[in-house]
């Protein structure tokens, strides 16, 4: 009776801890008062001032079609090679997994910096391009560890008894392999559209003063003080974002 009582009292505080200062966000979202600290009542006002400015929904727009491209080419190009690195050998490849990792040890300053270095020494405009190449860059080795730690447990004869069955590549990596991985895949991809969705320290670098996303501008309307429509903008960031792992996990659940 106690050990249970532990384990709940242990799991309502982390839980708490973890979703407290979301739960508030979205309260104070319907606060009838410019000031998130004290409440003056419920209002969907500041949901209205929000979906009438017509440039912070662009913004929106730019932020979601920037995060979609880049979680999809990122989950594409890592899940291949993470197949490659599975199954096999060519020179350099130890050099190649660990240079994976170093990337995602790296800090964003670094990895913002090194790319507006590239992208000014190979004379391109900064802006939606750049600022795409950019997010499938950094998206691409957490997608890599994912698949990789999702096909390290496969049972390696699997793979080659559908060779000897007479099973192409092709045939072997879309049958086989894509199945049983698509948990993983599914799990890059999530992970790929967050971190686009949230970036802020490596757009700001790559980005121009033509095309702004979401995380910047938020980043400029906070510097000013935390506006409600702030507080609005992000409760609905946090329920879309609800949305898409709710729909992944009914998919992943159909799938098994």
């Amino acid at each position: 009776m106690l050990q249970r009582a532990a384990r709940y009292t242990y799991l309502l505080l982390l839980y708490g801890f973890l979703y407290l200062p979301i739960a508030v966000l979205i309260v104070y979202s319907f606060n009838d008062s410019k000031y998130a600290a004290s409440w003056q009542g419920f209002t969907w006002e500041w949901y209205g001032n929000l979906f009438d400015d017509d440039e912070l929904l662009g913004v929106a727009v730019n932020s979601v079609t920037v995060a979609l491209l880049a979680a999809t080419l990122a989950t594409a190009i890592g899940a291949m090679a993470a197949v490659a690195i599975y199954r096999y050998r060519f020179f350099g490849k130890q050099l190649l997994n660990g240079l994976i990792f170093i990337l995602i040890m790296s800090p964003d300053i670094v990895m913002g910096i090194s790319l507006l270095i590239l992208f000014v020494s190979l004379h391109l405009p900064l802006g939606f391009g750049t600022l795409l190449l950019a997010h499938i860059t950094f998206c691409i080795p957490f997608v890599v560890v994912t698949v990789l730690s999702r096909i390290s447990g496969f049972d390696k004869y699997l793979i080659e008894a559908a060779r000897d069955l007479g099973a192409s590549e092709f045939q072997t990596f879309t049958r086989i392999l894509l199945p049983l991985l698509l948990p993983a895949v599914v799990a890059g991809w999530l992970l790929s559209f967050t971190l686009s969705m949230d970036d802020v320290i490596i757009s700001f670098f790559v980005t121009g003063p033509t095309f702004e996303i979401l995380p910047l501008k938020i980043y400029s309307m906070v510097r000013i003080g935390v506006k409600p429509e702030v507080n609005a903008l992000c409760t609905i960031m946090f329920g879309l974002t609800l949305v898409v792992v709710l729909g992944a996990q009914a998919l992943l659940r159909e799938k098994r």
